[in-house]
């Protein structure tokens, strides 16, 4: 503990006994003890209250680091790792305004085979096109399927459908067979 060699406490007891003399000696060791016992105590009490100061000091810290982590955005951080520019998003987008055909593109004229441009004065009207479908001006329009809907069978009138007898076979001919239904 304090680095004392065996000679150098012989070399104290020695003292010890010549200064305080043999009768005082066991009374001065018990002191001695007791303050040692003291200080031992006191010294690890100092070294608990260093440790929980430690331990809490480390658990402040520990509570900081679970705070940044709850208040971590793991899209964002992503998002921003894989589409740095936002390009991919923008290209996924759908724009509920934007038109779901392609831009209308003017043919150029070209000759008939009675010589005539069709673009010119003397050709001929063309039909009118009929707008692209799902366009604003024809709109696509889906029929609503529910399950009751496509669960109910479709009722057959029983007029229109034949209906078929079977035949007799040989073994089973006789007075308990039905007549074949004529049709």
């Amino acid at each position: 503990m304090f680095d004392i060699a065996w000679s150098e406490l012989a070399l104290i007891g020695v003292v010890a006994l010549v200064v305080i003399g043999p009768k005082d000696l066991p009374v001065a060791l018990y002191t001695a003890g007791k303050w040692m016992r003291k200080a031992r105590l006191l010294a690890r009490d100092f070294q608990s209250h260093l440790d929980d100061m430690v331990r809490q000091a480390e658990l402040e810290d520990l509570r900081k680091q679970a705070q940044k982590v709850a208040q971590f955005d793991l899209t964002a951080e992503v998002t921003k790792m894989v589409d740095p520019t936002d390009s991919v998003r923008q290209a996924l987008e759908i724009n509920p305004t934007a038109s779901l055909t392609a831009t209308e593109v003017t043919p150029a004229p070209t000759s008939a085979p009675d010589g005539t441009v069709e673009g010119s004065a003397d050709a001929k009207p063309a039909e009118p096109e009929l707008p692209a479908i799902g366009s604003p001006a024809m709109p696509l329009i889906l029929p609503e399927s529910t399950p009751e809907a496509a669960a109910e069978p479709v009722p057959v009138a029983p007029a229109a459908m034949p209906v078929a007898t079977p035949a007799p076979h040989a073994e089973h001919a006789g007075a308990d067979a039905p007549a074949p239904a004529k049709s």
